[in-house]
């Protein structure tokens, strides 16, 4: 089966030059203090859909009216683009103090699950919600981590991209939770300006990217030029621009019996040694700061045992990535599979050997080996964990189901 991993324009100027664009049905943040050029960036971004006939749905708690006037200084017709039905804006009220019928948490975690009833109502290609802080001020950050994932799972299945703009977090509980949305993150965007820095001095601005964007982290210095928008100094050196279709990706499925079913797609949640080592970094910034547990778990053919019939390989590669749930990751080093678990829950681990299982020839499991191993305070990277691996008695060996 062939796809494409496509890139568009975005419309941000460090993005489309450093990385080609953002990722179709991403999750970017965009992150800065105030009046550090937040909005009129996110201008950019509904400009740029709204030129290529798509649909970009604009939430914010401002007036429409001041919101057309912000983009008139950056001489951006909002008008034109909302009589056109090109850039849909809506106004959301700002939350509220609980009832006594409803927790703060289950107050917030019904305007998360609005914004879904609204997206699905008028079915765009882009979301900016300007901004996010005051609806995901969580009290418990489980609770925030479930209903948060919920909604971007929704708005990634649907293949939306989406900007997320925050303010930058200042206290510890504001910590935590950039952390909880980050952990969702394809990329991050952030704006450094002093609200009391003279207009014309520049910003600093960093793209950073959780998934993918190999080319990796850059910086620039940034402008907010009347009539312009915003603008950076950034400058590619050495490198050609690649075209914004990422060559195609064949997964390769391996001879299975009759008995099992072919579903329609697997999840694209295969990533590269480098990607894979950002994200489980990524889980251990989260876990130091929150003390979420998270486990991986290696899977690889047993070479002593030689019981018939023997599977493939590949044969124990594609069962892992059916079995495989659409949150978790998977990436091959040599002859052994990764999977990130970001949920510890041992019946969930269990559940997912058993469904390993399913999919092989029979007898074929009893030649995987499992090991399992979760994060603890002695981790720092994620170099750590695959010396952890590589070590005898710092792993667990999973009984062979």
């Amino acid at each position: 089966m062939k796809k494409n991993v496509q890139l568009f324009r975005s419309g941000i100027p460090i993005v489309d030059n450093a990385w080609g664009g953002f990722y179709h049905g991403g999750t970017y943040l965009l992150v800065g203090e105030k009046k550090s050029g937040k909005t009129l960036l996110s201008l950019q971004y509904a400009v740029e859909a709204a030129k290529n006939k798509q649909v970009c749905l604009y939430f914010t708690n401002s007036r429409p009216k001041d919101l057309m006037i912000h983009a008139a200084s950056i001489d951006i017709d909002l008008e034109s683009y909302i009589n056109q039905n090109t850039i849909i804006v809506v106004r959301v009220a700002p939350p509220t103090e609980t009832t006594e019928f409803k927790s703060r948490d289950e107050f917030l975690s019904d305007y998360l699950h609005d914004i879904i009833s609204v997206i699905n109502q008028y079915n765009p290609t882009r979301i900016i919600f300007d901004e996010l802080t005051p609806y995901v001020e969580y009290e418990s950050i489980n609770n925030l981590r479930e209903a948060y994932g919920l909604m971007i799972e929704s708005i990634e299945d649907l293949g939306i991209t989406s900007l997320l703009i925050l303010r930058e977090p200042a206290a510890q509980s504001s910590k935590m939770i950039f952390n909880v949305l980050n952990s969702f993150a394809t990329g991050i965007i952030q704006l450094h300006k002093a609200e009391d820095s003279e207009e014309q001095l520049p910003g600093v601005i960093d793209i950073t990217p959780n998934i993918g964007h190999t080319e990796g982290k850059f910086k620039a210095n940034y402008f907010i030029e009347p009539y312009k928008g915003i603008t950076t100094d950034f400058k590619i050196s050495n490198r050609s621009f690649r075209d914004n279709i990422l060559p195609e990706i064949k997964e390769l499925i391996p001879n299975r019996t009759s008995g099992q079913n072919s579903p329609e797609y697997l999840i694209p949640n295969i990533y590269s040694i480098n990607d894979f080592k950002l994200i489980v970094n990524n889980q251990i910034a989260l876990f130091k700061t929150t003390g979420q547990v998270f486990t991986i778990l290696s899977l690889r053919l047993n070479p002593s045992i030689q019981s018939k019939p023997l599977i493939t390989f590949d044969q124990l590669s594609y069962s892992a990535k059916l079995a495989v749930h659409k949150r978790d990751k998977i990436c091959t080093i040599d002859d052994k599979i990764y999977i990130l678990i970001t949920n510890s829950d041992e019946k969930l681990i269990d559940a997912f050997i058993s469904k390993v299982h399913q999919t092989l020839n029979i007898g074929g499991s009893a030649n995987v080996l499992y090991l399992m191993l979760k994060v603890n305070e002695t981790m720092n990277s994620a170099d750590d964990i695959f010396k952890e691996f590589e070590s005898e008695t710092a792993r667990t060996q999973l009984n062979q189901r």
